[in-house]
């Protein structure tokens, strides 16, 4: 027992020595563990960061919204449902600024299908695609018109062909929207802007052209008036024709006459009378052009004259289509037909 006794409190004698000494050893320098273990040394208490969170972390890119197509494209869309007047629809759905303009413009192609406004139905719908133009009319590119009357959707875009010098409406064929004259005063001019069927009561066709445009005898005929009325005519130019009917087509809102130019003068058909202009009670350049029966019954230019439609090369399908598709996609949707 006197043994067991010794060799305890020898035991717990080294245990308490080797204690001592290690809490009077002093820890070891970070260069001294650098030389000793070729890594530095990491305090007791300190955790080494992770790579993910010693990055910073990047925040997700926020992918911008679309780009609304018709905002880049610079244009506006108007659907219509007529159950009225059809400038109050066009105006509700356009609002008061454009409303009326763009009921006046659009007119302009729905006159090649139906008479306005005395063929248009409760129900009729139009989607318009136009540009807004500040102190000018609207320019409508597209038009897409559903009559209850002729019980077909109608529709016509705006294209310009290469070497063409103004853009003209085209239905989905690739025909020309408006039909041409033989024997037409003007040989080439942007779009017609009013007919005798287009409800306004007027007694020509008026041609937007720029001012000095040829204009053409449409017949042969002798000059009868010039420049009366001028005030509301400007420069204006009566031809009867000789021979035939006897028709008179009157030519109004020219450019100064020539000097040359005298009552009694004589003009075979194609004949240059003079130019397009913007004189009188005129708003813009074009030409009035009237025809009037021996008796002073005015006549309509496209039942007096044969008319033709242009189409265009074959050449030129695949760029027109390409457009065609991608005004229907700013219109909304894709009508097959028409």
């Amino acid at each position: 027992m006197v043994v067991s006794l010794l060799l305890g409190l020898s035991a717990g004698g080294v245990w308490w020595w080797k204690q001592r000494l290690a809490s009077e050893t002093p820890l070891a320098t970070p260069e001294q563990q650098l030389a000793a273990t070729g890594s530095p040394a990491t305090p007791p208490s300190a955790t080494a960061p992770s790579a993910a969170s010693a990055a910073p972390v990047a925040a997700a890119p926020v992918a911008a919204p679309p780009a609304d197509p018709l905002a880049a494209a610079g244009l506006s869309r108007a659907t219509i449902r007529i159950d009225g007047p059809m400038e109050t629809a066009v105006t509700a759905a356009a609002g008061p600024e454009v409303g009326p303009a763009l009921a006046q413009v659009v007119t302009r192609t729905l006159v090649w299908w139906v008479d306005v406004p005395g063929d248009l139905r409760r129900g009729d719908t139009l989607d318009v695609l136009y540009q807004v133009r500040p102190g000018e009319e609207p320019l409508v590119y597209a038009v897409r018109f559903t009559s209850n009357k002729t019980g077909q959707t109608h529709r016509a875009y705006r294209f310009q062909p290469d070497g063409d010098k103004n853009p003209r409406y085209y239905l989905p064929s690739g025909e020309e929207l408006e039909l041409r004259l033989e024997n037409s005063p003007l040989e080439d001019y942007e779009q017609v802007t009013s007919l005798l069927r287009d409800g306004r009561r007027h007694k020509g066709v008026d041609f937007k052209t720029p001012v000095g445009t040829p204009v053409k005898a449409p017949f042969t005929g002798i000059v009868r008036r010039k420049n009366w009325s001028f005030r509301f005519n400007g420069n204006c130019v009566e031809l009867e024709e000789i021979g035939g009917k006897n028709r008179r087509a009157l030519f109004l809102h020219m450019d100064e006459l020539p000097r040359s130019l005298k009552v009694g003068d004589r003009f075979n058909v194609g004949a240059m009378l003079g130019r397009s202009g913007n004189s009188g009670r005129s708003f813009a350049p074009h030409l009035h052009y009237q025809l009037e029966a021996a008796n002073e019954r005015v006549l309509d230019p496209y039942e007096s004259h044969r008319t033709y439609r242009r189409s265009l090369a074959a050449s030129l399908r695949a760029t027109f289509e390409a457009e065609v598709r991608r005004q229907d996609g700013l219109l909304g949707t894709t009508i097959a037909g028409g």
